[in-house]
């Protein structure tokens, strides 16, 4: 009884920690997303408040069933019934709208790219994070590298350079952000066809990260939903024997 709610305490220092490293990430491409849709960072307040409301509930329920404590085992049941709750409610709407966050995600990188600016401090992160992103995937892009020419600094430089992060060459990736000049480019002018850089936009790469991590994320997910639902019988359990005596085996007067 006792290690399960133990469970419910770990549980809830994940959720809370996951949350918290949501908003203090400054490298990937959740930084990205934090940075630029206020929806993730709710999302991520919400999380710690999920986070921080399970260990409470763990330690309440412990104290409840240590000391039987009907009313705390009762109130563990319902915080556990509404969290649960509200995650298939989470899950349902990411199912339902994922075609409209797969948009909106889309607008907020093309944005990010149209606006690239190394010389731009106040942005620093933000481009670092994207730079970040194109290095690890290996891609260039939403879609593709031709995203990139709509970039008001290469379309002024007729586009004989390019985004460093984007480069198929180690010797380009040292910098990793930025710009880099592009060689003997021809008249002076050039097209994303002549960058060194990779061809596969990122929106696949991501893609393709989430179905090789799908089911982890959905092994996790399960594994969350049972040892809640495993709490919920307990409580129950735990509350119906409390003060549950045999009255038979009292002496008649």
């Amino acid at each position: 009884v006792y290690v399960l709610f133990l469970l419910f305490q770990i549980l809830g220092a994940v959720i809370l920690g996951f949350g918290v490293w949501i908003l203090a990430d400054k490298t990937s491409f959740i930084a990205v997303l934090q940075m630029s849709s206020p929806s993730l960072k709710t999302g991520a307040y919400i999380l710690i408040g999920v986070g921080a409301l399970t260990m409470l509930m763990g330690f309440l329920g412990c104290l409840g069933a240590v000391n039987e404590i009907r009313c705390l085992l009762g109130l563990y049941f319902t915080c556990l019934m509404i969290i649960l709750l509200a995650q298939i409610a989470a899950a349902l709407v990411i199912y339902f709208q994922k075609e409209t966050l797969k948009v909106e995600l889309s607008g907020i990188v093309v944005d990010l790219i149209e606006n690239y600016d190394p010389s731009d401090e106040d942005k620093r992160n933000l481009q670092d994070a994207w730079d970040y992103v194109q290095t690890q995937i290996a891609c260039c892009g939403w879609t593709g590298a031709k995203e990139w020419e709509n970039n008001e600094i290469l379309r002024n430089k007729s586009n004989t350079e390019y985004p460093c992060s984007c480069s198929n060459r180690s010797k380009d990736l040292v910098e990793g952000r930025g710009f880099c000049n592009l060689e003997d480019p021809l008249n002076g002018t050039a097209t994303y066809a002549d960058w060194p850089v990779h061809e596969q936009g990122c929106m696949d790469g991501v893609e393709e990260w989430l179905k090789d991590n799908l089911g982890i994320i959905l092994g996790v997910c399960t594994g969350v939903a049972v040892i809640e639902l495993l709490g919920m019988i307990l409580s129950i359990s735990l509350c119906k024997n409390i003060h549950s005596e045999d009255y038979t085996k009292v002496p008649k007067s």
